[in-house]
């Protein structure tokens, strides 16, 4: 499948660079979106621990009374934040599937192919959005299970699924230069391991910034996860709202992702090297 790509990618060098570079995309869309298709298992497998964070965690801590939520119930308030929990996790090992296509010496016939490395790494980003969707949707159907009050308007769920495809992309594209960096699978999964759960205590997924000690708070500031919380909260939720504005969500998330984007296309000729 991979090997097709290529030829495909070999086969756009005459069209215009407009179209060429958005056939390019959406052809690497298109195949790392069937190899989730050929292993639906691994979305159940990405289920499991949300699904423990809200019938577990979020039970238990929605007795604490001293977390300020804003007037809504403490698992109305978690639910936005387990969503982006959840994309971050699967996000963040995405670059453990480039190390392993370089081993397999796919990633050498997609570089001496005229694609460009942009279009390439943008692909595998957007295609990281698409399995971001998905968890979308579990998380969905157990909040509704759960009663919380979630927003149904068209234009809502339009801007929660653009949410989580360019918070997806954002920490996949971060993934992609970690893997461009270390090269080493084993390596990478100890980096990994190592950033996810700092990226994940230092938001507002599971508590409110008002809560964090003053350097935490200022940690937060600065992480992209926080500012994909609080859009989330104020799209999914029927009185969620944004602490920032989503204006300045969007703009942080956008802004993150294509400095990553830029730096992964140019950092991911290293992987053979």
């Amino acid at each position: 499948m991979l090997a097709r790509l290529a030829e495909r990618l070999d086969g756009w060098a005459d069209h215009s660079p407009v179209s060429a570079f958005a056939e390019q995309t959406l052809a690497a869309v298109d195949v790392e979106s069937r190899k989730l298709l050929r292993d639906p298992s691994e979305l159940l497998s990405r289920a499991v621990q949300p699904v423990l964070w809200l019938l577990v965690f979020g039970q238990v801590f929605s007795r604490v009374r001293g977390i300020a939520t804003g007037g809504m119930s403490y698992i109305e308030f978690m639910a936005p934040g387990v969503l982006a929990q959840s994309i971050l996790f699967s996000a963040i090992f995405y670059g453990i599937a480039v190390i392993w296509e370089r081993d397999l010496g796919i990633i050498h016939k997609l570089l001496v192919s005229p694609a460009s490395r942009v279009a390439l790494v943008l692909g595998k980003a957007l295609a990281a959005g698409i399995r971001g969707i998905s968890q979308a949707v579990i998380i969905y159907v157990l909040a509704m299970m759960m009663g919380v009050h979630l927003r149904f308007a068209p234009q809502s769920i339009a801007a929660v699924l653009l949410v989580v495809i360019f918070g997806s992309a954002t920490f996949s594209t971060f993934s992609l230069v970690i893997a461009c960096i270390v090269k080493t699978r084993e390596r990478f999964m100890g980096i990994g391991q190592v950033l996810t759960m700092p990226l994940f205590f230092a938001s507002n997924a599971i508590y409110p910034l008002t809560l964090m000690p003053r350097w935490l708070h200022a940690v937060a500031l600065f992480n992209p996860l926080t500012y994909v919380v609080d859009a989330l909260r104020a799209c999914m939720l029927q009185h969620g709202t944004s602490v920032f504005g989503l204006g300045v969500d969007a703009a942080v998330v956008l802004a993150a992702f294509v400095i990553l984007l830029a730096i992964a296309a140019w950092r991911y000729p290293s992987l053979v090297q």
